[in-house]
């Protein structure tokens, strides 16, 4: 295999959809640094190579927001405090592929009628 070859084969096909950029802007004043880092690892496991980058963004002003390729999804003062991380992992699967299930983060829940055990 040439040099060429391996550039290439390391390069998306052109007609792929581009994966989202997730944007977590933090308050340095604040501190918020480590939980920004642990919810950006949070998402990075869940969703791994389905996102295109997540990246820490410092700011200031007690500012915490995320962002799903631009669109605002939290807002620390909006939304009243910070994620948890399951309601963070929703609303990124929600536009990411909101038929994707989350395992044990979506609850258990009944099965639909006539498909449990008892049918």
């Amino acid at each position: 295999m040439s040099t060429a070859d391996i550039r290439t084969a390391d390069i998306p096909a052109a007609t792929a959809a581009p994966r989202p950029r997730i944007v977590i802007l933090y308050c340095t004043q604040c501190q918020w640094l480590l939980r920004a880092g642990w919810m950006a690892q949070e998402l990075l496991s869940t969703f791994s190579t389905d996102l295109g980058e997540v990246a820490l963004q410092p700011g200031t002003g007690g500012v915490f927001q995320i962002t799903y390729d631009g669109d605002l999804i939290w807002d620390r003062k909006r939304d009243g405090g910070f994620p948890e991380a399951k309601v963070l992992k929703q609303r990124v699967r929600d536009r990411l592929d909101p038929g994707r299930p989350l395992g044990h983060i979506d609850g258990h829940q009944a099965p639909p009628a006539g498909t449990g055990p008892e049918a």
